[in-house]
């Protein structure tokens, strides 16, 4: 006779949002009780902007996040306000691991336990749930589900934040070889979807599903407009840079100051790598060939361009007697 649960448990993934933070997804819990007459929803996710120093905590990769708790209503209205949808994967759980899933949740809650240290890659608004599920089990999760196996966490990442945006070739740049390094089975339960779909395809040791029911649904990437292509912009600094060298070989000699803003600029990029790679725990963050794309765009349009029309005026093939004369 089919026994009647009190307690249940779903995960919840939702799906991409506008701001960089939100284009890999979320994922929380939700719990439902029927004796308690509650149902919540249990956020890894949350932080705070007004948290003292927030901005150099971030950049040397001490952020730290907290669990909370929200109705499941306030939180499906949330995500609804954002246009982001929501799917829920509801657990086979007994009874009594539905009991050990929410008190675990609820020790979580604790003020003296909700802070936890933030990683995107190792432990984030996935990965704890993830772990959390597999603890309340006591047993290893083998899914089927094969998607990003053996894929590099590069291209991972890449799909999400869309390929050749400017964030991606920022993101890129400041990946170093670690980033490259192939992810295997647990590696890729970073990413929200990713997981989603692994959990779909997690059999039991007694032969069923880990989910007994589900509403999933595929990730919406939006496609990238042309004013966020980095083409866009790499093409537009090599118009300027090579109008500002037609210039200068005109005049004879060459200004100083788009050198310094672009040797600056590319100062600031180096010292943040620097700074990244010597004194921060962000663990992706490396050296790479594209920090050599500042100055071989410099090189290339601006020197080269410049020696070039200043050849071709000496040469007499550029310009006419009037127009030197301007």
């Amino acid at each position: 006779m089919f026994k009647l649960l009190v307690i249940y448990i779903s995960l919840l993934t939702c799906s991409p949002g506008e701001e960089l933070y939100a284009h890999y997804g979320h994922t929380a819990i939700r719990l439902q009780d029927t004796e308690a007459k509650v149902d919540w929803c249990f956020n890894y996710g949350t932080f705070s902007f007004e948290e003292s120093n927030f901005y150099g905590k971030f950049v040397r990769g001490e952020t730290y996040y907290q669990l909370s708790v929200e109705t499941t209503e306030e939180f499906l209205s949330d995500y609804a306000e954002e246009h982001r949808a929501v799917y829920e994967q509801r657990l086979n759980l007994t009874d009594e691991q539905a009991r050990a899933m929410r008190d675990a949740l609820l020790k979580n809650c604790r003020r003296e336990n909700r802070s936890y240290l933030y990683n995107f890659v190792y432990d984030n608004c996935a990965t704890r749930p993830y772990y959390l599920i597999k603890d309340v089990l006591g047993e290893e999760l083998h899914s089927t589900y094969q998607g990003w196996e053996g894929k590099t966490y590069r291209e991972f990442i890449r799909h999400y934040t869309r390929k050749n945006t400017v964030t991606d070739f920022m993101i890129n740049m400041l990946f170093g070889k670690r980033a490259d390094q192939p992810m295997r089975g647990e590696q890729r339960l970073f990413l929200p979807e990713e997981l989603m779909n692994y959990m779909s395809k997690v059999r039991l040791a007694n032969g069923e599903r880990l989910v007994r029911e589900e509403n999933t649904g595929v990730f919406a990437i939006r496609p990238t407009r042309w004013w966020e292509h980095i083409g866009t912009y790499l093409v537009l600094a090599a118009l300027l840079l090579t109008g500002l060298s037609y210039r200068d070989a005109r005049r004879g000699r060459m200004s100083k100051a788009a050198d310094i803003v672009m040797g600056s600029v590319y100062l600031l990029v180096i010292g943040l790598v620097i700074f990244l790679v010597y004194f921060s725990i962000h663990p992706m963050v490396g050296w790479n060939w594209r920090l050599l794309v500042f100055p071989a765009l410099w090189l290339v349009f601006r020197w080269g361009s410049y020696r070039l029309f200043t050849f071709r005026s000496r040469n007499g093939e550029s310009y006419s007697p009037t127009m030197n004369n301007v």
